[in-house]
């Protein structure tokens, strides 16, 4: 069956209250349709519809009806395509009619590829509420610090009410502790008036444990691969054809429900398929058909752990097509210089030398040898613009994948804060930022999880002490308070160095929009300057006009260090991470020759 054949699973509701339940469960050899109402129960046989699929059809249907399946006269089990799952993941599904919702979104565009700055957010510790509706107070900030694309951390239904996401086991259900359906369109609805795109985390890699039923429908899961975290989805063997439905359809669903303007891929590494067409390829096509009636751009996002732009390349190229990837060596690379660390994924990274390389060349393991790996990693960017690869200093893993959940902030003063704000911003690549380290937040984000099953519980404890090289004690994810504890605390008091870094973000996020140099991800150049002595200088420049271009120094000592003389002439100072404003010591108009400790100095043409 072709992807502009595919059927549609779920509940599907039209306005007039008209609803086709359709289920896929090559497994059974009859399906029930049970309707809920309070304590009575109609039990409804529905009809094969041939390739494993079962479907009814009903009028009158209210809006929220409750249902599940009973398969061959089993125990009744929620809607594996289940749009809203009300009373959380074992118990049954309910409709949901996203055509009547009062979308006003008519005139939004959406926001290219190039101007694309990401802002990661929890929607559980965003605010003290946990809610979609809670978020949209805080969007006018975002959009004055310059962002234009809040990325949200997955909301596919989870067992009970605190967890990152990545355990969902219903994946067209938003949560329904953040509000669920309507309340996720309301706020994307929301962002599209703020002028902010809206890009969900969505994983195609496996689902959760617990109350994950998919498996007794058909054959979800592979019995080749594994992922680190349970059972690989079977994308190539038996019976994968309605696997794959499942994902392209759930693409549709975000796109055409929910008005998203894009979708973060989580562990592509971890989607395992050998058919002649690769599942990433279809979920792009199948994207950008869903996108099209809505006339704007729709970016599908890997995260990938393979530092290899298959994933990028055209398919006549032999790849899949998609529109960006992370680069984790950036972060790698940043954080293992400033912090000194050197554990775990550290390892492989640290020397001053691999900050040019990830500036000019994308990856530092491009084919060299990984010791963390104990294997060469990687490949060659080639000839992939920056504007393909999405880069920052912290996010969800970073931060929460240590023991006791430190940010950057906690870890490093304000300079080196600084200077890693104007590596990330000035870097030829698209900024990624996490919800707070736009002004030093150091309130942890840790790991939580909110399990009902006493052996998982206990499974994830011990887990969490066991990987990621965690170092010390591990707080309790199971704990409430390694939940609460993980809000940010929204605060940047006038004068205190937070201020100073927010405005340092904003400034520089404005600079992206003003240089032309900084609209140029083709042409740059990096290097650490030999002539500087007693330690490390930074230079890089962007752009390839002479009339525009920028150059930009990071003195990545803790002392001053003579100022390079390579900026062309003409050229005048038009940023210092170490202003004033900023909280630094550099006065404006300071003619110092000397960089400051960890500053950050960009010299260029006065833009127009």
């Amino acid at each position: 069956m072709g992807a502009e054949e595919m059927r549609r699973c779920g509940a599907v509701a039209r306005p007039d209250g008209t609803v086709t339940w359709r289920v896929w469960a090559p497994k059974a050899d009859r399906v029930e349709l049970v309707l809920i109402d309070g304590d009575r129960r109609r039990h409804v046989a529905m009809r094969p519809e041939g390739d494993g699929y079962f479907v009814h059809a009903g009028t009158g249907v209210p809006d929220g009806q409750r249902y599940a399946y009973r398969l061959n006269s089993g125990p009744e089990r929620p809607d594996p395509c289940s749009r809203w799952q009300p009373d959380g993941v074992h118990r049954p599904s309910a409709v949901v009619f996203p055509d009547r919702f009062p979308w006003t979104d008519r005139d939004w565009r959406g926001i290219a590829r190039a101007d694309l700055v990401f802002y990661e957010l929890h929607v559980g510790t965003f605010t003290a509420e946990g809610t979609f509706d809670a978020i949209a107070p805080r969007l006018p900030e975002l959009r004055d610090l310059g962002v234009t694309a809040v990325e949200i951390m997955p909301v596919a239904q989870f067992p009970g009410a605190r967890n990152w996401g990545y355990d969902g086991v219903h994946p067209f259900a938003p949560q329904d502790t953040y509000g669920g359906p309507d309340a996720l369109r309301r706020l994307v609805d929301t962002c599209h008036a703020h002028g902010l795109a809206v890009v969900l985390d969505v994983v195609y890699n496996h689902l959760g444990p617990e109350g994950n039923y998919a498996g007794e429908f058909g054959p979800y899961y592979s019995d080749r691969y594994r992922t680190a975290w349970g059972a690989a989805l079977n994308y190539d063997g038996p019976g994968s054809d309605g696997v794959r439905d499942f994902v392209l359809d759930n693409v549709r669903h975000w796109v055409e429900e929910y008005h998203l303007d894009g979708l973060r891929l989580d562990a592509t590494q971890s989607i395992f398929d050998t058919s002649p067409v690769h599942v990433l390829a279809e979920i792009k096509r199948a994207a950008d058909r869903a996108a099209a009636p809505f006339g704007r751009p729709f970016h599908v996002i890997a995260e990938s752990l393979l530092n290899d732009v298959r994933v990028l390349l055209p398919p006549g190229r032999g790849g899949y097509g998609l529109d960006a990837e992370w680069n984790e060596d950036f972060h790698h690379a940043v954080v293992a210089f400033l912090t000194g660390e050197r554990h775990g994924k550290y390892v492989d990274f640290g020397p001053a030398a691999d900050l040019p390389r990830v500036l000019e060349r994308t990856f530092v393991l491009d084919g060299r040898y990984s010791r963390h790996r104990g294997r060469r990693w990687g490949a060659s960017a080639g000839d992939v613009p920056g504007d393909r690869f999405v880069v920052g200093v912290q996010n969800h893993d970073h931060v929460g994948n240590r023991a006791r959940g430190e940010r950057l902030a906690a870890l490093v003063g304000p300079p080196v804060q600084r200077l890693a704000a104007s590596l990330t911003l000035l870097a030829p690549h698209l900024p990624f930022l996490f919800m707070g380290e736009e002004y030093g937040e150091t309130n942890p984000f840790l790991f939580f999880c909110s399990f009902g099953d006493r052996g998982l519980i206990e499974a994830v404890r011990r887990g969490r002490r066991r990987d990621y090289a965690l170092a010390g004690e591990v707080p309790d994810p199971q704990a409430t308070l390694s939940f609460t504890a993980s809000r940010p605390s929204w605060s940047w008091p006038a004068g205190s160095p937070r201020a100073g870094l927010r405005r340092l973000y904003r400034d520089l996020l404005a600079a992206r929009r003003r240089w032309p140099a900084l609209r140029d991800f083709v042409a740059r150049r990096a290097r650490l300057l030999p002539d500087v002595a007693e330690g490390p200088v930074l230079e890089l420049v962007r752009g390839a006009d002479p009339a525009s271009a920028l150059h930009v120094y990071f003195n990545l000592a803790a002392s001053p260090r003579p100022l390079p003389t390579g900026a062309p002439a003409g050229a005048r100072a038009l940023h210092s991470s170490e202003w004033v404003t900023y909280g630094g010591p550099r006065a404006d108009g300071d003619p110092r020759p000397e960089l400051y400790p960890h500053e950050c100095l960009v010299f260029g043409p006065e833009p127009v």
